[in-house]
């Protein structure tokens, strides 16, 4: 039998390259790169920019996937907040011609969104309240959701947030922590500000049981353990053995950071853990298998894979 062939765009970053590198394992994987070409070994990659004209349907066409998780986009909330006409293009238009090319050709969509589409004064959100985001990222990102309903209802779309391993070793706050605190540097934590964050690894494997169940429209994807950003900094520091006391309690509303944020994350996931019939992964052992992929030097073999200009 023919293994099912998934398409993952943005397949250099974060969430695209663990993602890739799990799914390599049970299904043939097609990663889309561009700027961060890779040499991953276990899935083939095609190197191609998304904003360029009719690359989105030149791509489908010559890897006629079965599944498409779309996970590019322009995720550097303070570089949206210079550059809002390429957050619209990366993070509304590229998933609107997706959706409706996908749709055309007969493929299952699985669209990556986040959970900054609302506005965190409450937190707790279900899929059913009204998102408000508050930056060029978040409001970008809310209308790509739309934009891919609109073009394709029977799409996943996922609002997710998640931490791990990258190629560069800088794009995850986990990462963040782990290399100010393995150097014995001091580091802020945000004490009031709340998320739900899912290891990648964990997420990409999540992001395959939903495809392979059927499932269309919007869910919550991310960890079922919401915490402040300072007690994640405890919690790598703890895991890791690391001198807890060099996270420095701080509010956001020191930090000087260009884009607001949400101050309250929390998202309900009730409605994906009824779906699956099971709980979503938890960060404790998110943490514990982080540490121990760091033992096992797969942030080194992550980094190998990035070719050098």
């Amino acid at each position: 039998m023919r293994k099912r062939r998934i398409l993952i765009t943005g397949a250099s970053g974060l969430l695209g390259l663990n993602l890739a590198l799990e799914a390599a394992r049970d299904y043939e994987v097609i990663g889309q790169v561009n700027r961060h070409p890779l040499n991953p070994g276990s899935f083939e990659t095609i190197q191609t920019d998304l904003l360029a004209p009719g690359a989105v349907q030149r791509l489908l066409d010559q890897t006629q996937p079965d599944w498409v998780i779309h996970c590019a986009a322009q995720a550097v909330v303070d570089a949206c907040e210079k550059d809002p006409e390429q957050a619209r293009q990366l993070n509304t238009e590229v998933p609107r011609l997706l959706a409706r090319d996908v749709a055309r050709g007969g493929a299952r969509l699985l669209h990556v969104s986040t959970d900054a589409v609302f506005d965190g004064r409450r937190g707790g959100y279900s899929e059913n309240d009204l998102p408000n985001p508050l930056s060029v990222y978040a409001r970008t990102k809310l209308a790509g959701e739309q934009a891919v309903a609109e073009e394709n209802p029977q799409a996943l779309i996922a609002r997710v947030n998640l931490f791990g391993w990258s190629n560069s070793r800088q794009r995850s706050l986990a990462e963040f922590f782990f290399n100010h605190l393995s150097a014995g540097k001091t580091c802020m934590g945000f004490t009031d500000v709340f998320f739900c964050p899912m290891l990648a690894n964990d997420l990409g494997w999540l992001m395959l049981e939903m495809l392979n169940a059927g499932l269309g429209g919007l869910y919550h994807a991310v960890g079922s353990e919401c915490i402040s950003k300072y007690e994640f900094g405890c919690r790598v520091a703890r895991q890791f053995g690391f001198a807890e006391a060099l996270v420095i309690p701080t509010s956001v509303q020191d930090s000087g950071l260009a884009a607001a944020r949400s101050p309250n994350l929390t998202l309900r996931t009730d409605r994906l853990s009824r779906a699956l019939g099971h709980p979503l992964p938890g960060l404790s052992t998110g943490l514990e298998r982080f540490c121990t992929l760091y033992q096992q030097g797969y942030p080194q073999e992550l980094a190998q894979m990035l070719l050098k200009d």
